[in-house]
């Protein structure tokens, strides 16, 4: 019973989006690894701007530095290695085709392992967002930041 109303009260983006423009439901393994982390990181992105806001108001500057801080490849390897225990097994082969996927471009500021860290985790971030997993996404990027002592 607790469960069914829990699932009823659901909140899941990422569905009323794709009903409001009308997309066509497409099965998530047709995702290639790097589409589903560049929705990923936009996903990661804005809960990452939400919890920093939510913590005060403060100037734009300190808030763009802080989330910034988060959002590096090097951080975001940092809370992967940390939810690694967490996962599920499929999870854990949604994150490691992330993490192999060939890529044209690299970051700026980050080591090849971090930037492909980083791409494994928004790739994961990206599947459980389509899936409509948005409490799971929340529950592994809590653990993560807690685990990883990034914030």
């Amino acid at each position: 019973m607790e469960e069914s109303l829990k699932d009823s009260m659901k909140y899941d983006p990422c569905k009323m989006i794709t009903e409001r423009f009308e997309v066509k439901d497409k099965p998530l393994q047709s995702y290639s690894p790097l589409a589903l982390a560049f929705l990923g990181d936009a996903v990661y992105e804005v809960i990452v701007r939400t919890v920093i806001v939510s913590m005060g108001n403060t100037q734009p500057a300190k808030l763009h530095q802080h989330s910034a801080h988060l959002v590096k490849a090097a951080s975001q390897a940092a809370l992967i290695e940390a939810i690694l225990p967490e996962l599920t097994e499929e999870e854990a082969d949604v994150n490691r085709r992330g993490r192999n996927a060939k890529s044209n471009t690299h970051a700026k500021n980050a080591s090849v392992i971090d930037y492909r860290k980083a791409t494994g985790l928004e790739a994961l971030v990206g599947y459980l967002y389509l899936k409509g997993d948005t409490d799971r996404i929340l529950e592994l990027v809590k653990i993560g930041l807690e685990k990883g002592n990034l914030l």
